[in-house]
């Protein structure tokens, strides 16, 4: 997420969406996947769709029955932390590495190893257990916690009011959160509300595309704005969203 604060004002003040910037900026890369199942099938059709190259560990050879009949990456069969094995996938010549087995010890070993043995920087681990996500976290490698990312999933569309982070930083202190708003502010500029609430937007959804704001953009109606901010201040910019404009002809209605 954090790659919303590197885009550069020409972006801001156009209004380019985020799938066009990152279209524009990523060049092909080598990427190896341990795990061939649902998440590590659906990134390497995605991968490869994006024009990268794949490679796609599994133990179990049945396993690649999940990706596409015209997937044009290596599938090999071994362990994750084996280094004859990664070395087979390109690890050697890899830019990242994606470790999405079943197992957390597995999914960890393999990231380790990908990182102090191969020098490879953009590592990340799928584990299940939060606690233990926070703990590898801490030794520098990044993980996505399963449980608590399908959690916050839910409960975005449980709770229709207010702010629910959609990601959180190792330490749970920094989170990038979709924020609901009062009515009054539709059709007055993102600025203003950025202004009232003394946050910026990140980014908004409008009709299923996301946007950078610029410093024109009005707000419409059925926009999703999204901020990221320290978690302690949530509270304090969805009072800011959702209060009403002074002198505002909708004054009263209900939030958005």
């Amino acid at each position: 997420m954090p790659q919303y604060a590197d885009l550069g004002s020409k972006e801001r003040t156009s209004g380019n969406t985020v799938a066009e910037h990152h279209n524009h900026r990523r060049a092909a890369v080598h990427i190896v996947i341990m795990g061939c199942g649902r998440v590590g099938s659906t990134l390497a059709h995605i991968l490869e769709d994006q024009g990268h190259s794949v490679a796609i560990i599994d133990q179990d050879r049945e396993a690649f029955r999940k990706l596409r009949s015209g997937f044009k990456g290596k599938r090999i069969v071994g362990s994750g932390f084996d280094q004859d094995v990664l070395i087979e996938a390109g690890i050697e010549h890899a830019d990242a590495f994606a470790a999405v087995s079943s197992g957390d010890n597995s999914n960890v070993i393999s990231a380790r190893v990908v990182r102090e043995s191969f020098g490879v920087e953009r590592v990340v681990a799928r584990i299940y257990d939060p606690r233990r996500a926070e703990v590898y976290q801490r030794l520098g490698i990044p993980t996505v916690a399963t449980v608590r990312w399908t959690a916050d999933q839910m409960l975005r569309r449980l709770l229709p009011d207010g702010s629910e982070p959609l990601w959180r930083d190792p330490t749970g202190a920094v989170v990038l959160a979709e924020v609901a708003y009062s009515r009054d502010w539709v059709g007055e500029k993102v600025r203003e509300l950025e202004e009232a609430a003394g946050v910026p937007v990140a980014f908004l959804s409008r009709l299923g595309e996301a946007m950078l704001p610029g410093p024109g953009t009005v707000l419409q109606e059925g926009d999703v704005l999204h901020v990221i901010a320290p978690e302690r201040d949530l509270e304090r910019i969805s009072a800011a969203f959702a209060r009403n404009i002074p002198g505002s002809r909708s004054h009263g209605k209900g939030g958005h």
